[in-house]
């Protein structure tokens, strides 16, 4: 499996158009353009699963600098997302103590 990331998209891009790119060079598990919480617009990256890691590098480098839409995307291989801990602290210590 190869999660790969893809920015400099054009706003106007949806996950279909992102999933036919890269059906090209293979099956494609999953593709998601990453939008905006609140205003549910894009925010011109996205990210796609293709299970075929062989396939997918041939997409990266094929794809990597190459113009979609009006622009020149950049295409990589996904970092992998950091852990959270599960503490719960807030970062702050925990607790609602008092400072005097």
């Amino acid at each position: 499996m190869m999660n790969i990331f893809i920015s400099n998209l054009t706003y106007a891009i949806t996950d279909g158009d992102l999933q036919e790119l890269f059906e090209e060079y293979g099956q494609v598990s999953s593709a998601k353009i990453i939008t905006d919480r609140e205003t549910r617009k894009s925010r011109g990256f996205g990210f796609v699963e293709m299970p075929d890691a062989e396939a997918g590098r041939k997409a990266i480098e094929e794809l990597d600098r190459a113009e979609y839409d009006g622009r020149v995307i950049n295409v990589k291989e996904a970092e992998a997302r950091p852990q959270r801990s599960n503490n719960n602290r807030g970062g702050n210590g925990g607790g609602n103590r008092r400072r005097y």
